[in-house]
C-alpha cells in the first residue's frame, strides 16, 4: 500500500479548497495547515499498523500448528473457577496494539459468559516482543502489583495507557490502585520477575508463538497444572470464533 506524499496532499486540498468556500485568507491558511498535519497524522497511525502486522506475519509460525506438549499453568495469573474443565491461555504483550483491542473490545465478554460464570479458566502469559521497548518493564510492573493483590488491576491500567508505559508512569499507576509505593518500586527496581517473564517467553517459543496476542484453548488435566490444547487463535479475532472454540472445548470435556 502506497501513501500520498505531502506535494499530492497540497495538491488535493488545494482543489478542495474552493469548494470548501475557503478564502485565500491568513485564518484559511491556518486551516489548511492543521488539515494537512491532521492527513499527515493519520497516515502515520496507519503506517505504525502496518509495521505491526507485517512484524506479526514475519515473526508467526504455522497459525493453526497446535502444541505438542501440554501447557503448563499452575504459577501463572489466572482468573475465573480454579477447578473450572476449560482454560483459556493468553500470550500478550502490553504495547501491542491488537492485544490492546481485543482487551477492550472482546475480552470483556469473554469475561461475562465463561470467566464469571465458572466455566472457563483465563490464563495470562507474558509475551513482550522485542521491538516494544517498554513491554518486559509493563509486565514486570503487573506481577510487582500482583505481590500485592493486584495484578489485574495493573493489568487493566497499562493496556488503557499503552503509549505512556514509561517508568515515571508505572510508578503513577501504582499510586493510582493504592499500591505500597515504596514496595512496588523497590520490586521493578530488583527484576526479580524478570525470570518468570523470559519463562513465559521460552514457553511460547515451545508452543510455536511467535505473535501477540495469540490465545491457546484447552482441557485443564487433573492434578498437574498443566493443560492440553486443543484449539489456537492468533491476533484479534471477534468474540464469535472465541464462542465456537469454548464451547467446543466446554463439550469436550464433559
Amino acid at each position: 500500500m502506497r501513501f500520498l506524499r505531502r506535494p499530492a496532499v497540497l495538491a488535493i486540498v488545494t482543489f478542495l479548497a474552493p469548494s470548501l468556500g475557503l478564502a485565500q485568507t491568513p485564518a484559511a491558511d491556518d486551516q489548511l495547515r492543521r488539515d494537512i498535519e491532521a492527513l499527515k497524522e493519520g497516515q502515520k497511525a496507519i503506517q505504525k499498523d502496518l509495521e505491526e502486522i507485517k512484524r506479526i506475519l514475519r515473526s508467526q509460525p504455522v497459525a493453526d500448528a497446535l502444541p505438542k506438549d501440554p501447557i503448563r499453568i499452575a504459577d501463572e495469573p489466572f482468573k475465573g473457577e480454579p477447578g473450572a474443565k476449560v482454560a483459556l491461555i493468553e500470550f500478550s504483550d502490553y504495547q501491542c496494539p491488537f492485544c490492546g483491542r481485543y482487551t477492550k473490545e472482546v475480552f470483556p465478554q469473554i469475561e461475562s459468559d465463561y470467566v464469571n460464570t465458572g466455566k472457563v479458566k483465563y490464563v495470562f502469559f507474558d509475551l513482550p516482543l522485542d521491538f516494544h521497548k517498554n513491554a518486559f518493564k509493563a509486565a514486570e510492573a503487573a506481577h510487582c502489583a500482583g505481590e500485592q493483590g493486584q495484578f489485574w488491576e495493573m493489568h487493566d491500567l497499562l493496556f488503557q495507557n499503552q503509549s505512556a508505559l514509561g517508568p515515571e508512569q508505572l510508578s503513577t499507576y501504582a499510586k493510582r490502585i493504592g499500591l505500597s509505593e515504596t514496595t512496588f518500586q523497590q520490586c521493578l527496581d530488583s527484576g526479580r520477575f524478570g525470570a518468570d517473564i523470559k519463562k513465559d517467553i521460552s514457553e511460547a517459543g515451545s508452543a510455536g508463538i511467535g505473535g501477540t496476542p495469540t490465545f491457546l484453548i484447552g482441557i485443564v488435566q487433573p492434578g498437574d497444572g498443566h493443560v492440553k490444547v486443543v484449539r489456537k487463535l492468533v491476533g484479534a479475532k471477534p468474540y464469535t470464533e472465541f464462542k465456537a472454540a469454548v464451547d467446543s472445548a466446554l463439550m469436550t470435556a464433559r
